[in-house]
């Protein structure tokens, strides 16, 4: 009855280890006896117990690896801090197990060894303004040395680039000084640019402002002009009705002359700052002062004699 019972549980014991559940990104190496038997995908596993055990337990996912911060020199003779992030995956497990004794650690010499000297080959301003290209170099190395182990680096990130505290005060001071440089050339600039656009607007108003002078002048010449002739030959036409009118009642040369005076009035009175007389105008004017004069004589005479 006991021996039934031990035999039931030994095996029990041996299902259970004979039974592996590989899970999803992930795979089993089984070795036999000490040696590679196989490579155990996701789902259900049978193994020989106690012939066949679990080497390692792979991960098939992207990994990361966190590189603590490394002293690099440059260049230049600065020592700076870098702290990188490696981002790889394994594509043959079998080779990640036995071809090096710990992935992680030989990523992390591997990239510790290439940072120092990529950057060792830099001043301190190539160093933080090539942040991309040393990224790319440094793949580019580690994929070329991992690939032996089964291993393909897909990034690697640079997370900061520490200087001394010494140089990075160097550094703030020099960034606020050409800050302000900057500030101060773009105050000067839009101060110019402004000078100028004003200078050209006072410009441009004064050419519009002498254009419209001298459009308002030429208006009120011509408009002037225009009265001046609208009243030459409103006179001509009057002279021409009075002409005519005179003509159809056959006058006599005096009243032909006292109309002369009538029309030089007219004249007279009009908007001409200067009015020319003819020459017969003046010798009717002379007939006529003497008339006048005649006149005036025989009144007196008249006037004496009634006394």
């Amino acid at each position: 009855m006991w021996f039934l019972i031990i035999l039931a549980i030994l095996v029990i014991i041996c299902i259970l280890l004979s039974v592996k559940i590989v899970r999803q990104s992930e795979v089993y190496i089984i070795e036999r006896l000490g040696k590679f038997h196989k490579v155990a995908d996701a789902g259900l596993t049978i193994i020989i117990p106690f012939v066949d055990h679990v080497r390692s337990i792979v991960s098939l996912k992207q990994q990361t690896l966190d590189i603590a911060p490394q002293e690099v020199i440059t260049k230049d003779n600065v020592t700076i801090k870098i702290n990188t992030v490696v981002f790889y995956k394994v594509f043959d497990p079998v080779k990640a197990v036995y071809e090096i004794q710990s992935l992680k650690k030989g990523i992390e010499y591997l990239s510790v060894t290439s940072i120092r000297d990529l950057v060792g080959k830099m001043d301190l301003d190539s160093t933080f303004s090539s942040r991309d290209v040393i990224n790319d170099k440094l793949r580019s190395i580690l994929d070329e040395a991992t690939g032996k182990w089964g291993c393909s680096i897909d990034r690697v990130e640079i997370q900061d680039i520490t200087p001394p505290p010494d140089i990075r005060d160097a550094m703030e001071k020099q960034m606020n000084a050409e800050r302000n440089k900057r500030a101060t050339i773009l105050q000067a600039e839009g101060e110019r640019q402004a000078a100028v656009l004003k200078a050209q607007g006072e410009k441009e108003a004064a050419i519009l402002q002498a254009d419209a002078e001298r459009e308002a002048k030429i208006r009120k010449a011509a408009g002037d002009a225009e009265a001046i002739r609208k009243v030459a030959e409103a006179k001509a036409e009057e002279v021409k009705m009075v002409y005519g009118a005179m003509m159809k009642a056959n006058p006599n040369q005096t009243l032909v002359q006292l109309k002369s005076l009538e029309a030089l009035k007219d004249v007279a009175n009009g908007d001409a700052n200067k009015v020319f007389i003819p020459f017969d105008a003046t010798a009717s004017l002379a007939g006529l002062g003497a008339l006048a004069e005649g006149l005036k004589d025989e009144k007196d005479e008249k006037s004496t004699n009634n006394q």
